[in-house]
């Protein structure tokens, strides 16, 4: 069914207390926002408008590329006048207008399809959870026949009606051409002075229009953000649901509660995940990878067998299968690790290729360079890549052995199975096979003593 999607994104959430729009806050790494748009395109809508208002030029930009329209609430006069906005934007060829909240950003598309189905094109559906405590939401009044027959604002409910524990999510869909009716009638006399969405439920009972409901699966799925301590609340409830998916599925967490997708995460069998992890944005763990503690990997592939030491950073990074890495290492853009390659404590590498076998075991920065087959690089070398304009490569030809604290200034070429002295500042090829060796001759200066300290 053809379907229009209405998401109100206006609100400046006060008590945020940030600059930042509410609905611009992140969730697992994304915005609420994007949340919601994901859920609206999952339902496949064949129009999605945005009511903004407060920070809309940021809100606008970060939806852009969703294909949304925009529309504005200037200023901010209740949900109504909010849904009123975007009545011009409405597609009269959709029959059914979904509305949905920019700050309820868990929404499962499965139960959005429920309630537009539940909707028909001739209902006004409302999706209903019941709560152990209900305060702030507006309650469903039901008639002695269990039809709904009003929604009653927490504010403007008596206390008979704040009894009820079944209330509104904020969330229904109706049928476009009744909405655009009911929405344009509403009027503001209540005690805030704004204009109720939730009114036009007295409408369509006045009118003889059905008015049904559907039961939210989880609270989970309805809570909005209004609070940092909200947001932090719904983070680790989607964390939760995140690690449970993936322990279903055969990964081994050491602690759910202490693990942080913000993206995707793909695994192979026999995974095993330490406690503090963070995953960002695209990786991959195939069979048999053990990531260790307080490991950050964004954007990565970790290839079978591999192991990932605890307190190591991967980013834009693919790890062949058996290799080690870390712990404390750091792996940025580029970095290309071969099968059985071991990258040990404070080892940066960056734009550079290391063939199987390889090893950096301590101390050391690999930056744009291609290393070869059973290199050993020394503790405290460096390729020194940057020349102060452009960055330029280091290339080390198989079974190379690098001694510690040496500086191959690029571009360079280590020849195969070269030996570099420890020491040395390497500044043109080194033949292979051969020592290459470029340091100061070391001297003892006879009778001499170290100054005295003043007193």
């Amino acid at each position: 069914m053809a379907l229009n999607v209405v998401i109100m994104a206006a609100g400046k959430g006060t008590r945020m207390k940030s600059a930042l729009p509410k609905v611009l806050h992140r969730l697992a790494g994304t915005s609420l926002l994007q949340h919601v748009l994901r859920a609206a395109a999952a339902l496949g809508a064949a129009r999605t408008v945005v009511v903004t208002g407060h920070g809309a030029e940021p809100v606008e930009a970060e939806a852009a590329a969703s294909g949304a329209v925009f529309v504005r609430q200037m200023p901010q006069q209740g949900t109504g006048h909010a849904v009123q906005q975007a009545l011009p934007a409405l597609d009269d060829a959709n029959p059914v207008t979904l509305v949905l909240n920019g700050d309820v950003p868990l929404i499962r598309p499965e139960t959005a399809q429920a309630l537009v189905q539940a909707c028909a094109g001739r209902c006004l559906a409302l999706l209903t959870i019941t709560l152990p405590d209900a305060s702030g939401y507006g309650r469903i009044v039901r008639a002695a026949d269990g039809s709904v027959r009003a929604i009653v604002e927490h504010k403007d409910a008596t206390a008979a009606e704040r009894a009820i524990a079944e209330v509104y999510t904020g969330i229904l869909a109706a049928p476009t051409a009744l909405l655009r009716r009911w929405v344009q009638a509403l009027k503001n006399d209540n005690a805030q002075g704004e204009f109720y969405l939730t009114d036009v439920v007295a409408m369509a009972v006045a009118e003889g229009v059905p008015v049904v409901s559907a039961q939210a699966p989880s609270e989970t799925e309805v809570l909005g953000v209004n609070s940092p301590a909200q947001l932090a609340d719904l983070e680790r409830r989607l964390q939760r649901r995140q690690a449970e998916a993936l322990m279903e599925a055969g990964v081994r967490l050491a602690d759910p509660a202490r693990f942080d997708l913000r993206g995707q995460l793909v695994c192979g069998s026999d995974v095993e995940i330490d406690v503090g992890c963070v995953f960002e944005g695209q990786v991959r763990l195939a069979d048999g990878v053990r990531i260790g503690a307080h490991c950050v990997l964004r954007d990565a592939v970790i290839e079978a067998g591999a192991v990932i030491h605890p307190f190591t950073h991967i980013e834009g990074a693919h790890v062949g299968p058996g290799a080690l890495v870390g712990p404390y290492a750091r792996l940025r853009p580029g970095a290309e690790l071969g099968p059985q390659v071991h990258i040990g404590n404070f080892v940066e590498v960056k734009n550079s290729t290391l063939a199987a076998g390889a090893k950096a075991n301590h101390l050391a920065y690999l930056g744009d360079a291609t290393v070869g087959e059973r290199v050993n690089f020394g503790a405290g070398s460096i390729t020194a890549n940057y020349d102060g304009a452009n960055k330029h490569r280091t290339v080390i030809g198989p079974d190379v052995h690098v001694g510690s604290n040496c500086v191959l200034i690029a571009p360079v070429t280590l020849g195969a199975g070269a030996t570099i002295g420890g020491g040395s500042t390497i500044g043109k090829d080194a033949p292979a096979g051969q020592l290459t060796v470029a340091r100061a001759r070391q001297a003892t200066i006879a009778g001499w003593k170290r100054p005295p300290k003043a007193r």
